[in-house]
């Protein structure tokens, strides 16, 4: 498929169609689900979200070992903690669980259908939306697949020998060393050598390749190295290299291959029909089937490659293939660059084309093989197409440009150890985000294509099980919900019956379980997040830049990097590029080459779908298709603006007529200097701190911002929507987790014209008047807090109070408490007292874990006095003389006191702590210690109670 081809597809797909054999074909409801027009007012739903707001959560099967009164005990528990729907993820049986003698089911098998028919009876009669999970665990595959339609992966053994001498080694031992280095391997994996050459070290050109190929069956090779340094290289195909990782009963075994469409069709109709000829139609039971992260463990092979590239790209790849390699480890990772031969400047230039052609092949190949036909086979069973639509192999936007319900990820930590809430990396864009670099191609996706529901594997947590907070997570969700998500789906929930010892059976996630403390309040973060995303999916995010990152540079360089945490990249602030643009009042979506190429030209704008864009950003972009920049020059022609960051490109892309190719690019972008001031190459910081140098360029060169955000700030992040009623949405979020931010934000005319300012509170679902100063608000957010702001024709409503965090007359009340800890799993009591407020981690009840209640009788003067309790480490519920204040889970914990009496009152304030402090001292709990105190997983002692200092004023 020749690239526009490919790129008129894409747009089909997006639109809803199906092409096949050239026939477009209706496909499911996508409109529907993702325009939200017709929803009717978005402010009553805001206040009461319907269920498919609510958040979702990943149901794991653990292990199968499903039954069904537990299945409709665990979905109405979800239903009253405010959960939406599930995903039904049948998975392994995590490794330190007690099964209780509890049967597995197969998946697919009679048995497992009608649990399934159990979950899907259940869910529609509670009002729940049910997800389907494509097999199990990740990427899929079973232990059927026969041999010819299992993944293949392409590696190279490289061994540097001095000459002359005689060089004899086995096949064993090439095996051996190629063997992958991947997350499950399969026992069965069989090797087979492709090619032998024996090279000088440095190389200069394939003229100088020894062929030793002749002998790739024999078992050993005696090989006569002539004098000199030379490299030899094997390249050897692994056949069913992988297994399916924590794939469930019947799931399991090797991993499929995605190249190959006949054996993707057959899986995905196996799934179907099995599924089908027992309970009917999918559809009328689910809204969307989903597929996992395509992490294929470096899957680069089919047996149809190397002809598919000679057709594809015009010329041999398997003299170069070698040479393009490195060697890699688990998912395929790149572990060493120096592999293998020295290349002159020359020869590496040429090996970085070719593999970018061999990237560009793959990627081909597993779009129109794996991806059209998920796409097709969703349409065809009338449901919804979910996905993670990434993984290295992929291209990191234009395949999620089909998908109904495109999906994007965040973390809660990662192997980094990152401090979400409390840094905010320039050296490492990871660090301090609890989005991942993908989020942005995914909802980048779905804007050019006018989706505007946009899911995410929400909070990911395979570290902090037991000390996830509330708090935690809504600071993470709500990074994602910058990066352009607008629904979460929360990793996860484990299927686990209560007869399981504690804490029961637990594969990963934040430990939703009703054992943990603060499942009582679960509901407040769901609704929470409800309210917002009722907001969002009946909006469309504002952007009016955009971003063409250099991967075509870095998949020439280091190969595709598309994973959720790449371990390098080669413009490592490409992310936060984007980031420094929000915190600057403004909004930017990725493009690509493919999605410029067929754009058109408007008054100075690159139109594509509802989406128009007048400015491009080129991070270090130095490689270009000659179409491409061709499209460019009528961009800048026609008044459109790009600014080149670091340098100019320069080259084309591909080793096919490359040096006719690159005279295209060179003369357009010559002639593209004849735009001095719309044509604009500019330095990139040097100092790493690019928020700092973007709020400089943006003053320089007038960039648009439709807010003039007074102190741009790293934890201060914003992002716009707008509502088919033109009402402008804002949502306004504070990273920090101990810090507040302040600041004068002032809204461009365009917002404020004719329309009106209201807050939206989403913990309570009421709205109230704004005031504005001219344009401007001073903006103040606690720790963890945000602000929904919307501009709209209403007039009328009461005004907002913000409570003010001190006062000079303010009285501390930090000593003299009376303190209750009860335990929540070793139901004791006990009181002390505290003649000053300490953290309970300092005290001698670190093993303490539950709730704890502070008691102090206060003197209040005047009804609507403040009490504010400071530093809060959990959830804190305030009561007044025995009743409830309300529930405050993050953030400034600050009550104002309206029904009190004049004078002493009693008050109360409950504690809810996390578990992790507890689950480090249960040394006899192997599922305790796998996520307190296993190696690499070192739980640091986390704070628990009323800090302080507490203030009356």
């Amino acid at each position: 498929m020749d690239r526009r081809s490919f790129i008129i597809r894409s747009a089909a797909l997006s639109a809803g169609l199906v092409v096949t054999g050239g026939i477009p074909l209706l496909g499911a409801d996508a409109a529907e689900v993702n325009s939200g027009k017709g929803a009717g007012d978005i402010y009553s739903t805001f206040s009461e979200p319907d269920a498919r707001f609510h958040p979702f959560v990943r149901w794991w099967w653990n292990g199968n070992k499903v039954e069904k009164n537990e299945i409709i005990r665990e979905l109405r528990l979800l239903k009253e903690a405010g959960v939406g729907g599930v995903e039904i993820n049948p998975i392994s049986f995590p490794s330190t669980g007690d099964d209780l003698g509890i049967k597995s089911l197969r998946w697919l098998s009679d048995e497992w259908i009608e649990m399934l028919q159990v979950a899907f009876s259940e869910a529609k009669r509670l009002g729940m939306t049910c997800d389907l999970i494509v097999g199990s665990g990740w990427p899929f595959g079973s232990e059927t697949l026969p041999p010819d339609e299992r993944a293949q992966v392409a590696l190279i053994f490289a061994e540097t020998l001095e000459g002359p001498m005689e060089y004899e080694v086995s096949r064993y031992h090439i095996f051996r060393e190629t063997d992958p280095g991947v997350t499950d391997t399969f026992p069965g994996r069989t090797f087979e050598i492709l090619s032998l050459k024996l090279v000088p070290d440095p190389m200069e050109s394939l003229n100088q390749v020894i062929e030793l190929s002749d002998w790739r069956d024999q078992e050993r090779f005696v090989i006569k190295v002539p004098e000199g340094k030379h490299v030899f290289y094997a390249l050897v195909k692994v056949n069913s290299f992988a297994s399916v990782i924590n794939g469930a009963p019947g799931a399991a075994g090797p991993i499929l291959n995605h190249m190959d469409k006949a054996a993707v069709k057959k899986y995905l109709n196996h799934m179907s029909d099995t599924i089908q000829k027992k309970i009917g139609p999918l559809s009328n039971h689910l809204r969307a089937l989903f597929t996992d992260s395509m992490e294929l463990e470096g899957c680069n092979w089919c047996e149809d490659f190397a002809d598919e590239f000679k057709k594809r790209r015009g010329y041999d790849l398997m003299p170069y293939l070698p040479f393009t390699m490195f060697k890699v480890g688990r998912l395929g990772a790149v572990v060493d660059e120096k592999y293998g031969v020295t290349k002159s400047p020359e020869f590496e230039e040429i090996i970085r084309r070719v593999r970018f052609d061999f990237e560009y092949t793959k990627a081909e190949l597993l779009y129109e093989r794996f991806t059209e036909t998920y796409l097709e086979w969703c349409r065809e069973q009338n449901v919804k197409s979910r996905a993670q639509a990434y993984g290295r192999g992929f291209f990191p936007l234009e395949t999620s440009l089909g998908y109904d319900i495109p999906e994007g990820e965040s973390w809660t930590t990662n192997w980094l150890r990152h401090k979400l809430g409390e840094e905010m990396s320039d050296q490492d864009y990871r660090r301090g985000r609890g989005y991942t670099m993908i989020n942005k191609y995914v909802s980048s996706a779905a804007h050019l294509t006018g989706k505007r529901v946009v899911s995410c594997e929400e909070m990911t947590n395979t570290y902090l099980v037991f000390n996830a907070t509330l708090e935690l997570l809504k600071i993470g969700s709500d990074q994602a919900i910058m990066s352009g998500i607008t629904h979460s789906i929360w990793h996860g929930f484990n299927y686990s019956p209560p007869e399981a010892p504690f804490p029961g059976w637990v594969q990963y996630g934040s430990y939703y379980n009703e054992n943990n403390n603060w499942w009582p309040y679960f509901k407040y973060l769901n609704q929470y997040k409800a309210r917002i995303s009722s907001l969002l999916q009946q909006a469309d995010m504002y952007t009016d830049m955009a971003i063409l990152p250099a991967n075509y540079d870095m998949w020439g360089e280091i190969g595709v990097q598309t994973d959720p945490f790449p371990e390098k990249l080669n413009v490592p602030y490409t992310s936060i590029l984007w980031e420094s643009i929000n915190k600057n009042g403004g909004a930017a979506d990725y493009v690509t080459e493919k999605i410029i190429q067929d754009a058109t030209v408007e008054k100075g704008k690159l139109c594509y779908g509802p989406k128009k864009y007048g400015i491009l950003f080129l991070p270090e972009v130095k490689s270009m298709f000659p179409e491409t920049m061709a499209k460019l020059y009528e961009f800048v022609s026609k008044g459109g603006k790009i600014y080149s960051i670091g340098c100019l490109p320069e080259k084309s892309l591909g080793l096919n007529n490359y040096q006719e190719n690159d005279k295209k690019v060179s003369r357009l972008v010559e002639k593209l200097r004849a735009f001095p001031d719309r044509f604009v190459l500019i330095s990139k910081p040097d100092d790493l701190r690019y928020l700092e140098w973007y709020t400089g360029l943006q003053q320089q060169y007038r960039l648009p911002h439709y807010l003039e955000i007074g102190q741009p700030d790293r934890y201060l992040m914003q992002t716009r929507y707008q509502a088919d009623d033109k009402s402008e949405i804002f949502f306004f979020a504070n990273a920090h987790k101990h810090e507040g931010r302040s600041s004068r934000i002032t809204f461009s005319r365009e917002i404020t014209n004719g329309r009106y300012p209201w807050l939206l509170d989403p913990e309570t679902g009421r709205s109230y008047r704004l005031k504005l100063e001219g344009n401007s608000l001073q903006l103040n957010l606690g720790p963890a807090e945000s602000r929904i702001i919307v501009f709209n024709k209403e007039k009328n409503g009461s005004y907002w109070e913000e409570l003010p965090l001190n006062h000079p007359a303010a009285e501390q009340q930090n000593d003299n408490w009376e303190v209750e800890l009860r335990h929540s799993r070793e139901n004791w009591v006990t009181n002390l007292k505290m003649t000053e407020l300490k953290d309970l981690k300092d005290t001698d009840y670190l093993r303490f874990t539950g709730t704890a209640v502070y008691k102090k009788r206060i003197n209040i003067r005047k009804k609507g006095t403040i009490l504010n309790l400071g530093k809060v480490a959990g959830v804190s519920e305030l009561f007044v003389n025995g009743k409830s204040q309300g529930v405050k889970w993050y953030g400034n914990r600050i009550y104002k006191l309206d029904d009190v009496k004049i004078g002493e009152n009693e008050i109360e304030v409950h504690v809810v702590t996390t578990m992790g402090n507890y689950m480090q001292t249960l040394t006899d709990n192997p599922t305790a210690q796998k996520y307190t105190n296993r190696k690499g997983r070192e739980q640091e002692i986390q704070s628990m109670g009323l800090i302080g200092p507490v203030m009356v004023y």
